[in-house]
């Protein structure tokens, strides 16, 4: 285990038990979901959507169906 890793399961380990519970179910929660991704984009079928996909938004920006995405209208 690396010490940022260490540092931040020894702060971790002071909070309540509820929260220590929260943050344990994120962080499981966080790995099986960049576990999925991986997995997902190891599939030789999403090399190829996602060329599409990205295809598909330049051609969009490009013909200026796009516009700047601002924080304050989220």
């Amino acid at each position: 285990m690396n010490d940022l890793l260490q540092k931040a399961f020894e702060r971790a380990s002071t909070l309540p038990t509820d929260e220590q519970e929260r943050f344990a179910r994120f962080l499981l929660a966080e790995l099986e979901s960049e576990q999925q991704w991986t997995e997902l984009f190891s599939r030789p079928e999403s090399e190829e959507l996602l060329d599409r996909l990205s295809g598909e938004a330049l051609s969009d920006h490009r013909a200026g169906k796009t516009r700047l995405l601002d924080p304050e209208d989220l």
